[in-house]
């Protein structure tokens, strides 16, 4: 483990909401199941700027991956069995979850372009809008296992930094203004103008890990 992801998972450690959506995905029994985003880089950024645990959280974002049943029915009845929120000092926070194995199913017709076949939860990460927010972690036991295929320095710079593999452009801008809004420290690297379409390997359906 990198110095870098000592310091992260001792930030995870201290935030309650954190710990309480990770032991969430640890417990649900659900396949290939991971805490990401918001709970994640908004921990880091409070604990830098000494803001409140919780503070600027949206939702608690859990994944996993079911490629057994990727009906929609099957996602319905896993995100029925979650608690609907996880306490946090500003108020409940919604829990959403995923199954990142039927996204490319549901993806293209709410924006308009194609995703790719994804073949575990984390592979997703590849096609976040920004790099910065392409983290996850979960519990093995009581060790916190962190997956970042961009790695954790731009979460630490409090630098966001867009990811034009996937024409999401809306996407980063919307997420950008918001964050602008509750972390002014953190900079906001805008989406490069040269970035063209996903690359047609991309739109062909292959499994990415």
């Amino acid at each position: 483990m990198s110095t870098l992801e000592a310091r992260f998972c001792d930030i995870l450690r201290a935030d309650p909401v954190a710990m309480a959506g990770l032991r969430l995905a640890r417990d649900s029994g659900l396949p290939d199941c991971w805490l990401v985003s918001g709970a994640l880089y908004g921990a880091v950024w409070n604990s830098l700027s000494g803001r409140s645990p919780g503070y600027g959280l949206k939702d608690v974002d859990i994944v996993y991956f079911d490629a057994g049943d990727p009906s929609w029915e099957a996602e319905d009845a896993a995100i029925r069995a979650m608690p609907a929120a996880l306490p946090c000092a500003q108020g409940p926070v919604p829990v959403e979850l995923r199954n990142q194995a039927r996204t490319h199913l549901w993806f293209p017709r709410r924006f308009g372009f194609a995703y790719p076949k994804l073949a575990s939860a984390t592979g997703s990460l590849r096609f976040y809008a920004s790099r910065t927010h392409a983290v996850a972690a979960r519990l093995s036991g009581a060790e916190i296992v962190v997956a970042a295929p961009f790695g954790l320095d731009a979460i630490f710079a409090r630098r966001l930094t867009p990811n034009p593999v996937l024409p999401n452009r809306a996407t980063h801008e919307a997420k950008s203004a918001r964050i602008a809004a509750l972390w002014p420290e953190v900079v906001v690297e805008p989406w490069p103008e040269a970035a063209g379409p996903a690359p047609a390997g991309l739109q062909s359906g292959a499994a990415v890990t």
